[in-house]
């Protein structure tokens, strides 16, 4: 497994406040996608965002993910060293994802990338 993150999400439940913040803070170039804003440009797209509803308990959160070769065996690896399933996979177009809390509280997202 790898130690480097290679995607960021921004779990906001409000899209463009948070747009604007990153945007005009840090000067992060946001780019519009079929997926929803993204942060980078081109073949550098490198997070995104994700609006939380209303009426969705979860705190608004950054998530960091984290490349696994096998997206299910390491959800059942995380389960047994004591994290707790947050969302279970999705399949998208680029790849799996499963989405964790781990022991200690933190959210991490486990990404399997699609085969080429």
């Amino acid at each position: 497994m790898s130690h480097l993150f290679v995607f960021h999400d921004v779990r906001t439940t409000d899209l463009d406040a948070s747009r604007r913040f990153y945007s005009e803070l840090l000067g992060w170039q946001i780019t519009d996608s079929p997926a929803g804003p993204m942060f980078g440009a081109g073949d550098d797209l490198w997070g995104g965002f994700t609006p939380l509803a209303a009426d969705d308990s979860r705190r608004a959160q950054w998530i960091p993910y984290v490349p696994v070769p096998d997206v299910d065996a390491a959800a059942q690896q995380a389960v047994a060293l004591g994290a707790r399933i947050v969302r279970p996979r999705i399949d998208l177009p680029p790849g799996s994802v499963v989405v964790i809390d781990e022991p200690g509280g933190a959210t991490l997202a486990l990404w399997q990338a699609a085969s080429k």
